[in-house]
């Protein structure tokens, strides 16, 4: 009889672990009525403190939006890129949105929703500059960081008769925009929103990008219904202009074409 209730025993134990394995986190969040998201701390305009001390940027409304969507309340956690995802292993978080992007070696460990915001480098200028691809920028004047990813891919793949004027340090590089000392820099997303929104009389508009690397919601594997769910939320936003909305909030462009 011991026999019999030791492999009872077994089966039971097996069928909780099974059952705890394949936990449901989309059911959990809608029974707790909260959603933890993971926000970025210090990566503005996507995440930081805002002068009232609370998280603000595009990840943080992203999050609220999510979170609304699902009618619950969103409990924002702010981290660094070091621990985002180890809150997400640990189950500190149920989502993170904090700029990450995809690649193969965090393909491993987590899951990634569809894009939801533009990371990219490009080839940002003045309003009245017609640039719409690299061979555009024959005979124009752009400038650079010296050592930059983007110096480095203008200098590659721009015309021959292209001058690059190159600066020591992004601060040079938006101070000759800001100037007019240059119409057209080539820098990433995040620095052009910044000149705009010190400058909004010049802004930096994007012309064309060269690298992308989109933004992602970060989710545990074995999630297919909060996955689902969140791809849903993403899709709805895109298609009723909220994404647009909030590039143009915090990135002071609109999404890029074919976003």
């Amino acid at each position: 009889m011991s026999f019999f209730r030791a492999v009872a025993a077994g089966l039971l134990g097996a069928a909780l672990l099974s059952g705890a394995a394949h936990a449901d986190a989309l059911a959990d969040i809608l029974k707790a009525k909260v959603i933890k998201v993971a926000v970025p701390q210090d990566f503005a305009p996507f995440g930081s403190a805002g002068p009232d001390l609370k998280p603000q940027g595009f990840d943080v409304d992203m999050a609220n939006y999510i979170a609304a969507e699902l009618g619950v309340k969103a409990e924002i956690i702010a981290v660094t890129s070091a621990n985002r995802i180890p809150y997400l292993q640990t189950k500190k978080a149920d989502l993170v949105i904090s700029s990450l992007g995809k690649n193969a070696e965090r393909e491993k460990v987590i899951d990634f929703s569809d894009a939801y915001a533009p990371f990219f480098s490009g080839v940002f200028g003045a309003k009245d500059v017609a640039v719409a691809k690299m061979e555009d920028l024959a005979g124009k004047t752009i400038g650079a960081t010296r050592g930059a990813i983007e110096e480095q891919e203008i200098t590659k793949a721009a015309p021959k008769d292209t001058t690059i004027k190159r600066f020591e340090d992004n601060n040079a590089t938006i101070a000759a925009f800001v100037s007019g000392q240059v119409d057209l820099i080539a820098t990433g997303n995040t620095v052009a929103a910044a000149i705009t929104e010190k400058n909004p009389s010049r802004p930096a508009t994007t012309k064309f990008i060269m690298n992308n690397s989109p933004c992602y919601v970060g989710l545990n594997k074995e999630e297919p219904a909060l996955k689902a769910k969140v791809n849903e939320i993403i899709a709805k936003a895109k298609a009723d202009g909220t994404l647009n909305k909030f590039s143009e909030k915090w990135l002071k462009n609109p999404l890029p074409a074919g976003f």
